[in-house]
């Protein structure tokens, strides 16, 4: 209890509610982010990771020639402390840990929703008014909750199906802040509809849909249905090469990482399917969005820069990084 007090003193300080507090948590992860692939300093040590991490360090790039003894620089005690904590990192193969928690949170959410549990009420009873009075349906809720849970459902199988032994590593802050954004997209696809699971629980009488879908349902569930089928496609190519080279599937040809592409038109179809009513978007899984599009377009682009380190500048420098005309 006296966590939950520091909690809501601290909420009413900054003058936010629950939906606010997540919001500015995928926000200021996203800007976290960003401030980290500035310096190249913090970029080369905590961004990169696997193949990618192989482009700095000890390895020289093509055409480059290694600094002798005498060119070497003193590294500063700043250097030395960024250089321990580059040491904290988990094997690559941990990537599966998100999609378990991803799928975790679905689960535990259901059973929450379902029975209003004190979970659940902990949280909805610290959402403004304000909010409360403009609720996703349940209906919404539903559809969102069980294509979030498909998405992490199909993620840990591939997780699972497409993996290769590997010693590639990753950092342990990366780890961290991926296993926490997985938990709170969990909370953040249900949480504008507070209003309307404290109105009454939700039931398996919810799951038959009578009606005819709405227009934002007809077309964002397609949308959803396609993106996850190119980004399957995606992952199955990448897994079929026999070793690491340039891509050269369709998908690949125009675009340096289309399933990070196809990964933000899935959230964008549930950012657009998750507006509650009168709005055109929801705002909370939009900030969600926002930290995907910041974090895997930042990998992207550390892609494109190994690719051109690898295989040659001109061999990708036309290619854009997740989504044609776009980005």
């Amino acid at each position: 209890m006296d966590l939950l007090t520091h909690v809501d003193t601290a909420m009413e300080a900054a003058q936010m509610d629950a939906i606010d507090a997540l919001r500015a948590f995928f926000l200021l992860a996203a800007a976290t982010t960003v401030s980290v692939s500035i310096p190249s300093a913090l970029r080369d040590r905590f961004l990169r990771y696997g193949p990618r991490a192989t482009a700095t360090g000890s390895e020289p790039v093509a055409g480059s020639r290694p600094a002798t003894q005498a060119q070497a620089q003193p590294r500063s005690s700043g250097s030395g402390l960024l250089d321990y904590l580059a040491t904290w990192q988990v094997p690559h193969s941990y990537f599966a840990q998100f999609y378990v928690a991803s799928v975790a949170s679905s689960v535990f959410w259901a059973m929450q929703l379902c029975w209003r549990g004190p979970v659940f009420e902990a949280i909805a009873s610290r959402v403004s008014e304000e909010h409360l009075k403009q609720s996703m349906s349940l209906t919404q809720v539903l559809i969102c909750w069980v294509l979030l849970a498909i998405q992490g459902l199909r993620r840990l199988w591939e997780s699972f199906a497409f993996a290769k032994p590997s010693l590639s590593k990753m950092g342990f802050a990366h780890w961290l802040l991926g296993l926490g954004f997985y938990l709170a997209a969990g909370i953040a696809i249900w949480i504008e509809g507070s209003g309307a699971i404290r109105t009454r629980s939700l039931t398996l009488a919810d799951l038959q849909i009578t009606n005819a879908p709405t227009v934002r349902t007809f077309l964002c569930v397609p949308l959803f249905l396609i993106a996850s089928g190119l980004q399957h496609d995606c992952h199955h190519f990448l897994f079929s090469l026999k070793k690491y080279t340039l891509p050269d599937h369709p998908l690949f040809c125009g675009i340096v990482c289309p399933h990070y592409g196809a990964e933000c038109l899935i959230y964008l179809s549930l950012t657009y399917l998750a507006a509650p009513p009168g709005q055109v978007v929801n705002k909370t899984m939009l900030s969600c969005l926002a930290f995907i599009a910041v974090n895997l377009g930042l990998t992207a682009q550390n892609t494109k820069t190994w690719y051109m380190q690898k295989f040659g500048r001109e061999a990708v420098q036309d290619r854009w990084l997740i989504i044609p005309y776009i980005y």
